[in-house]
């Protein structure tokens, strides 16, 4: 079993890379990549570079923000140069830039939150510990806490994440907070993977909500090079969702991987390896591009 899609402290996760090891060991995984957001900065951990805990294989990989067409997704980089990465990375991502994007898009949901009348404490809205992490959490979670908003927000109370993929990161909507004025081009982002010797995945489709994921991935392909699509994630797991983008990847020879998204308590109806409990992903399906 593998879990190509792990995230760590050093992005919006909440586990130490000693923890993810131990849980990997415990699941018996044979192939991992801790793909924390938009760095490589977990392959200089100690415990990783010295690593006794896990005794499978471990593939360098991050999960970098992308913008195409009026729209915020990600790309999973495998077998990438982890200082090629972290170098091209502090262009859009070091703490100064987070800063200031964290605090940008958090007021710009609450003057949504304003002109819409929903009701929020701000003493009540916790601050993020790190600059890595959305302030947009925390908001949401206080928003949903009063019953009257419930209504207003309608099937976007039901998840942060899909607050988050219909709401915040859709253009068409009113809390829409466009953080995509902080993020690279699609095109720029597959360019330094291929530069770092990696190979590019486009993560999770049906996780981003589009209205038809398959014409954004052929939008995407004609525009710059995909190596392959994640195609078994806790997103596509329901409505043979995994089988589609299986079937799409093998007629136009991409890729296959998948992984469970692992982000620790912060998400946690999401476990390493089994993702919301059934993934179970076999080794055959990342042995012909490792």
């Amino acid at each position: 079993m593998v879990d190509m899609h792990i995230h760590s402290i050093y992005s919006d996760g909440d586990k130490t890379i000693s923890e993810i090891l131990k849980m990997c060991e415990e699941k018996n995984l044979e192939y991992i990549s801790i793909t924390d957001h938009n760095t490589c900065e977990q392959y200089n951990d100690k415990v990783l570079v010295n690593n006794k805990i896990f005794t499978g294989k471990i593939i360098q990989g991050t999960e970098l923000y992308a913008v195409f067409k009026n729209r915020s997704f990600e790309i999973l980089g495998y077998n990438v140069n982890s200082d090629i990465i972290n170098k091209w990375s502090k262009n859009y991502y070091s703490e100064d830039k987070l800063k200031h994007e964290q605090i940008t898009c958090a007021t710009r949901l609450l003057e949504a939150c304003d002109k819409l009348g929903i009701i929020y404490d701000k003493d009540k809205i916790e601050k993020p510990k790190k600059v890595t992490e959305y302030m947009e959490i925390s908001i949401y979670n206080e928003l949903i806490s009063h019953k009257e908003n419930i209504k207003i927000l309608g099937e976007l109370s039901n998840s942060f994440n899909l607050f988050f993929r219909k709401g915040l990161a859709n253009p068409q909507s009113p809390y829409f907070t466009n953080r995509m004025e902080f993020r690279p081009k699609y095109e720029e982002v597959i360019d330094i993977i291929h530069k770092a010797n990696g190979m590019a995945f486009l993560a999770h489709p049906f996780e981003y909500k589009f209205n038809d994921t398959i014409s954004f991935i052929n939008d995407l392909r004609k525009t710059s090079e995909l190596d392959g699509i994640e195609c078994f994630h806790p997103s596509s797991s329901d409505n043979n969702k995994s089988d589609i983008l299986v079937e799409y990847a093998r007629k136009n020879n991409l890729y296959i991987s998948g992984g469970s998204d692992y982000h620790g308590n912060t998400r946690p109806n999401i476990e390493i390896g089994t993702g919301s409990g059934n993934l179970n992903i076999k080794k055959e399906v990342i042995k012909e591009w490792l």
